[in-house]
């Protein structure tokens, strides 16, 4: 049966399992003894670009060196079955406002299809109304024009790069810094730009620690979104020189150089929270945005970047608060990227008036074996053409109607239905390697029921559609214009 006839079988009723509900002002749990609700404190989230599961030496890889996530890995509580959305924007935006991408307007990372609805409401914002203040530091890509930027979607400091990453462009308005190099970006420092100088997620890291030093007399949201280790693969030599003799291509042995650049880079992190006596009071969580891109260890999986299979969406998940958050402990439930902004909302005990479609994580964290109702959640790639775009007229899918059944997925607990022709028990088969579909037809017909009423809801939402593609680069433009009437001044690394 292949996925056709299937989803013409399978219908559009009403699926059988319930739908994961939207919570609004979610304060409620069973964190009993208080131990994380409300306990308000400074949270510091680290997210890698296309850095995969498997792309770390504590989860196996066999030569990978990743010494401090490892140490961080051995002092947290972990979510092993944490997912996100196959590319990197619509993850971006899950995690900044508790929705599905396409709710955030965002199905592709380019094409104006990149930019996260002015309807929404952010985790910066959230916090911040709790009396938090926040900053962001590397990758941004939700919207490169200015109502669009982090300083107005809830950021008090803004350290970023434009577009997808260092030095890209694509038609529309999504574009960095014309000719920007990972070596000495030029980088939006709020309503400027500056000349850094050295490896940029050296300068990213440097930022934030500068900014965390000066400004943890109250509590912070420091949002650390590398761009790396996202091609180009570019990184200090040295670090190359660690792997080529361990591989086949030299872009691999700088993907995984780039890799121990940020490991180097998380360990100066701890470092200096141990220095200024904030570790007990804040939560560190690391995660990445996709599976991986140029990794050859995959932890079994299928599957990678641009897939909608568990190696393209699985993800590590690490939380580390001393005394607070066990270490070295396993939470082997279906989590995903829309749970945080309710966790951290919870965390501050911060109220908010939005719908959101993940569930707080604080009871899991506290107890692993707490309640946790079992739910579908949703996948899909997105990314169709669009008409007139030269270099994507060979996709010729520019419909998201017509998009809809291709490179789409359904998790549960237990199962994992892959384009409505292919069922996986993933409890048994986390490799995806033997198809069941035939023996638990019903299963994959609840599943696909449950999806078209997902699709239902979500449609109307995708907002950039049919936006025209912006004539100019805002950070093309305004870059041109600061460089010509005052120049770029040198950034000053801050002392830390």
């Amino acid at each position: 049966m292949d996925r056709r006839q299937f989803i013409q079988i399978a219908g559009t009723g009403a699926a059988l399992m319930s739908l994961p509900g939207s919570v609004t002002m979610a304060l409620e749990g069973s964190d009993k003894d208080g131990r994380l609700k409300g306990c308000r404190p400074n949270i510091i989230l680290v997210l890698t670009d296309d850095q995969g599961y498997g792309d770390l030496a504590c989860h196996g890889h066999p030569y990978l060196k990743t010494p401090n996530l490892d140490k961080l890995y051995s002092q947290s509580t972990r979510l092993t079955d944490y997912h996100v959305s196959p590319t990197c924007a619509p993850t971006r935006s899950a995690i900044m406002t508790g929705r599905a991408p396409f709710k955030n307007g965002i199905t592709h990372t380019i094409l104006e299809r990149e930019r996260m609805t002015l309807q929404a409401t952010t985790i910066a914002e959230v916090l911040r109304s709790a009396g938090y203040t926040t900053g962001i530091f590397g990758k941004w890509h939700l919207g490169d024009e200015e109502p669009y930027q982090p300083c107005n979607r809830g950021f008090d400091e803004m350290f970023i790069h434009g577009a997808g990453g260092i030095g890209q462009a694509y038609p529309g308005s999504c574009a960095d810094v014309p000719g920007n190099s990972y070596f000495d970006p030029i980088i939006r420092h709020n309503d400027k730009f500056v000349q850094t100088q050295g490896y940029c997620t050296d300068v990213f890291f440097r930022q934030a620690l500068g900014w965390v030093k000066d400004n943890h007399e109250r509590p912070f949201f420091a949002y650390i979104s590398t761009n790396a280790p996202h091609a180009p693969f570019h990184c200090p030599e040295k670090y190359v020189k660690m792997y080529e003799n361990k591989v086949d291509r030299k872009h691999r042995a700088a993907f995984y150089g780039m890799v121990t650049n940020i490991d180097e880079n998380v360990g100066l992190l701890l470092k200096k929270l141990d220095e200024w006596g904030l570790s007990n009071d804040t939560l560190v969580v690391f995660m990445t945005d996709n599976g991986t891109s140029a990794g050859d260890y995959n932890a079994g999986m299928r599957g990678r970047k641009g897939t909608v299979r568990e190696g393209g969406c699985r993800v590590p998940a690490f939380f580390r608060l001393p005394g607070r958050i066990a270490a070295g402990r396993d939470v082997d439930r279906l989590t995903r990227h829309i749970d945080i902004f309710p966790t951290f909302a919870e965390l501050a005990g911060a109220e908010y008036d939005v719908e959101v479609d993940g569930r707080s994580l604080l009871d899991l964290l506290v107890d692993p074996d707490a309640q946790w109702e079992d739910r579908y959640t949703f996948f899909h790639l997105g990314r169709w053409g669009k008409e007139g775009v030269e270099r994507w007229r060979n996709i010729k899918t520019v419909d998201p109607d017509e998009a809809k059944y291709r490179s789409f997925a359904v998790r549960n607990e237990r199962w994992r239905l892959v384009n409505g022709s292919e069922l996986y028990d993933i409890q048994k088969d986390p490799g995806e390697k033997e198809n069941v579909i035939e023996q638990n037809f019903e299963i994959a017909k609840d599943m696909v029921e449950a999806y078209d009423k997902w699709w239902d809801e979500v449609r109307p939402l995708m907002v950039n559609e049919d936006v025209p593609l912006a004539e100019k680069k805002p950070y093309h433009v305004k870059y041109r214009k600061q460089k010509d009437e005052v120049g770029i001044p040198r950034w000053k690394p801050p002392k830390i």
